[in-house]
C-alpha cells in the first residue's frame, strides 16, 4: 500500500525519473526542471494556472528533450518495428529490441513520460480548472486522447479512466483496451462539443500562449479532434466494424470537418532541435531501414531524397541503402555509412495526407467518406507531395508497373530478400480498379506508410492492424519463443517498475490481454 501511494504521488507530481545508463547522455537536469515553478501572481494572470501545464503535455506526447528519452520512447521501438529506421549500433552486445530481446530499461520510457508529463499535469488542470474554464478542459480531453492512444497501442490495457484512483488493495487498475477506446471516443465527444460551444460564443482564444501546435486556433483543434476520431475509428475497423463506421462518419459529418490541407497538420514546434537530428547526426545511432529502400527506390519515389541521404559506404556510395531489422551487427562501423536521415524540423504527429488515406480506407469499406476510395487515395498522394513542395504527383499516380525491389545487403548476403520472397510486396502505385479489397487496401496503407513518415509509432500500429506494407522479418530472434518471427512483434511487455509498484494493476491489465504478457500477444484491435 505504501509503495503504491508513493508511486501515485510521483506520477501526480511529475517528479523523479529512472536513470538510463546507455551512455548517450548523462544530463538529466533539463528533464527534471519543474515547468510549473511559478509564483501565485504569475499563475493568476493570463490563464496561466490552467494553461501552463499544456506546454508540458504537448512536448511530451513525443518527448522533445533530452534526445536519449526520445530514442527509447519511440526510436528503438515504433520507428524500427514500422520498417522506417534501423540503428547501425549493436546495442547491448547486439541483443536488444531490434532482435526481440526486449530491454525493460528502454521500454520504461514509452510508459513513464505519458504518466509523469501528460496524465499528471492533466490531473492538475482538471483540479485547477473546476467549472471556470470549460474550454481548457475540452482542449485537455483531445490532448489526452492523442497522447494516450499511442501508449495503449504499444502496451494494450493501460491506466486511463482510473488514473488518480487508488483501489482498496492499493493498486491503480488498468482498463481493457476496448474500454480505453470507448473512453477515447467519449473524451473526443466532450472535447469537440466543448470547443464548438466556445467557438460559437465568439470569445477570443485563451490558448495562444500555451499552444505550440496551432497557436491558439480553436477551429484547427476541432478539425484535428475529428481527424483523430477517424484514425481511431479505422483502427478498430476489424474488431468492431459497426462502431468504427459510426465514429468515422461522425467525424466526417461534424460541421468543422477533418484536416484537408497541410496548414492544418499537427506538428509541434520544437523548443530545441528535433531530437532525431541528435540521434542521427551526433550519435550516428539511426539509419534508413531496408523496407524504406525496397519501397521508395522501387517506386522511384520523389520523397526519397526528402527523407534520406545517399549512402557513403564505398560499395554503395550515392545509392539509398537501408539496414534490415534484427540482423547480426558485429560493430557500428559495418552499417553506419548506409543512408542517414535528412534533418527533421517540427515534430510531426498527424498530417492531412494521412486523413485522406483514412477516408480512402473508409470508402473502401463502404463508409460515407465524401468521395470514392480511388479519389481519396489519389488526393492523399497529392497532399503528401504538396507537403514537401514536390511536383509530379499525377505522373507518379499513373505508374502501374513500378513495385518494391529486392533487398541486397552488400555486407552480408544472408540478409538479402530476393524476388519472389513472400515478404516482398508486389503492389503498385496506380490504383487497381476492380481489384480485391485486400489489394486496394495494400495500396492505401503502403502510400499512407510513406506519407506518415517519420512517425514510426503510428506506422507500426497500422502495420499490425493490416499487415501492410509488407515488412521483412528479423533474421535473429532473441525472444526465446515469445514472439513469432513471421507474425512479428505485437506489443511491448509491461515494465518492471509497474510489476514492483502496482502489481494489482498489472494483473488487471494482463487479465484483459487474452494471452501472456509477452511481445507476441496481439492487441484487442489486432485480429486476422
Amino acid at each position: 500500500m505504501k509503495n503504491i501511494k508513493l508511486y501515485f504521488l510521483l506520477l501526480v507530481g511529475a517528479v523523479g525519473v529512472m536513470v538510463y545508463s546507455s551512455g548517450c547522455s548523462d544530463d538529466f537536469e533539463e528533464y527534471n526542471q519543474d515547468p510549473f515553478a511559478l509564483t501565485n501572481d504569475d499563475l493568476s494572470a493570463d490563464y496561466r494556472l490552467v494553461g501552463e501545464p499544456f506546454i508540458n503535455i504537448i512536448r511530451n506526447i513525443y518527448v522533445h528533450t533530452p534526445a536519449w528519452i526520445t530514442q527509447l520512447q519511440q526510436n528503438l521501438m515504433g520507428d524500427v518495428y514500422s520498417g522506417y529506421l534501423m540503428p547501425p549500433t549493436p546495442f547491448a552486445g547486439n541483443s536488444n529490441n531490434m532482435n526481440y530481446n526486449l530491454v525493460d530499461g528502454w521500454n520504461t520510457w514509452a510508459w513513464n513520460p505519458a504518466y509523469q508529463n501528460v496524465m499528471a499535469p492533466a490531473l492538475l488542470v482538471e483540479q485547477n480548472a473546476g467549472t471556470d474554464f470549460p474550454e481548457f478542459l475540452a482542449w485537455l480531453d483531445i490532448l489526452k486522447v492523442e497522447a494516450m492512444h499511442r501508449v495503449t497501442d504499444i502496451f494494450g490495457p493501460i491506466i486511463y479512466t482510473q488514473f488518480g484512483q487508488i483501489g482498496a488493495d492499493g493498486s491503480i487498475a488498468y482498463d481493457c483496451q476496448d474500454v480505453v477506446y470507448d473512453a477515447f471516443f467519449k473524451d473526443l465527444d466532450s472535447g469537440v462539443d466543448g470547443l464548438t460551444a466556445f467557438v460559437n460564443s465568439g470569445a477570443t482564444s485563451p490558448f495562444t500562449a500555451f499552444d505550440e501546435v496551432f497557436a491558439g486556433d480553436v477551429t484547427k483543434w476541432i478539425q484535428f479532434a475529428n481527424s483523430l476520431r477517424l484514425r481511431l475509428a479505422v483502427r478498430i475497423s476489424k474488431v468492431d466494424p459497426a462502431r468504427a463506421k459510426s465514429e468515422a462518419e461522425k467525424a466526417m459529418n461534424n460541421s468543422f470537418g477533418v484536416m484537408t490541407t497541410n496548414d492544418g497538420n499537427f506538428t509541434v514546434k520544437n523548443e530545441v532541435d528535433h531530437p532525431m537530428n541528435t540521434i542521427n547526426n551526433a550519435w550516428n545511432d539511426i539509419r534508413m531501414a531496408a523496407p524504406m529502400e525496397s519501397i521508395l527506390v522501387g517506386f522511384n519515389d520523389p520523397r526519397l531524397p526528402e527523407y534520406f541521404r545517399p549512402a557513403v559506404q564505398a560499395e554503395v556510395a550515392g545509392e539509398y541503402k537501408g539496414i534490415r531489422l534484427g540482423i547480426d551487427i558485429a560493430d557500428k562501423g559495418t552499417y553506419v555509412d548506409y543512408s542517414a536521415l535528412q534533418d527533421l524540423g517540427n515534430v510531426q504527429l498527424m498530417v492531412a495526407a494521412e486523413v485522406f488515406f483514412l477516408r480512402a480506407e473508409g470508402a473502401l469499406r463502404g463508409w460515407s467518406m465524401g468521395g470514392s476510395a480511388q479519389d481519396l487515395y489519389e488526393d492523399g498522394v497529392r497532399m503528401s507531395f504538396d507537403q514537401y513542395g514536390l511536383s509530379g504527383a499525377d505522373d507518379y499516380l499513373a505508374d502501374g508497373t513500378s513495385m518494391p525491389i529486392p533487398y541486397v545487403d552488400v555486407n552480408n548476403s544472408a540478409n538479402n530478400v530476393d524476388a519472389g520472397n513472400p515478404n516482398l510486396s508486389t503492389t503498385t502505385i496506380q490504383w487497381q480498379s476492380g481489384a480485391s479489397l485486400e489489394a486496394n487496401l495494400e495500396q492505401i496503407i503502403t502510400q499512407k506508410w510513406i506519407s506518415v513518415y517519420p512517425d514510426g509509432q503510428e506506422a507500426w500500429s497500422e502495420y499490425r492492424r493490416t499487415g501492410y506494407p509488407k515488412l521483412f522479418p528479423v533474421v535473429i530472434n532473441n525472444s526465446g519463443g515469445e514472439i513469432d518471427t513471421d507474425a512479428q512483434i505485437k506489443r511491448i511487455k509491461y515494465i518492471s517498475s509497474e510489476y514492483a509498484q502496482n502489481p494489482g494493476g498489472v494483473a488487471s491489465g494482463v487479465s484483459c490481454l487474452g494471452g501472456a504478457d509477452t511481445g507476441g500477444t496481439s492487441l484487442w484491435w489486432d485480429i486476422d
